[in-house]
């Protein structure tokens, strides 16, 4: 049982269906479309890729996918990414109350903080983690 209690939910709103490898990669692809950064180390992609998935080998398709589709350029250990579409927090952010817990930081949550993304939600995130997931901070 996860440290939120009974009910709390987690990742994506859709994971009732079982999440697929495609899903996760979807997801991370539409993440890294909206880098908010001309050039990001690959160990700090691969941090903000975990929100979408812990698996390395989905975070290895999600970065050749990214690389093959002109979503980002790797060299040298850099990623920098070709869109200039950022996450808009007014048009891209929704909040929802409930029972959560924050995606990245794991603390219990009763306001969760969700990317909408055409690919999906991720999240949910605290207030000042969604700053961090998306490279505000």
């Amino acid at each position: 049982m996860t440290p939120g209690g009974c009910g709390t939910q987690r990742l994506f709103a859709s994971e009732g269906h079982h999440s697929s490898m495609d899903d996760r990669v979807e997801r991370g692809l539409a993440l890294l479309e909206r880098l908010e950064h001309e050039s990001l180390p690959l160990a700090d992609a691969v941090d903000r890729l975990e929100i979408v998935t812990a698996d390395p080998t989905v975070t290895r398709t999600i970065l050749d996918e990214a690389e093959l589709r002109g979503i980002i350029e790797r060299e040298d250990g850099i990623i920098r990414p070709r869109s200039r579409q950022y996450v808009s927090f007014d048009e891209d952010v929704i909040t929802k109350d409930g029972d959560f817990e924050c995606k990245r930081c794991g603390s219990g949550l009763s306001t969760g903080h969700f990317i909408n993304l055409e690919a999906g939600e991720i999240g949910p995130f605290g207030s000042s983690c969604i700053r961090k997931v998306t490279g505000r901070e």
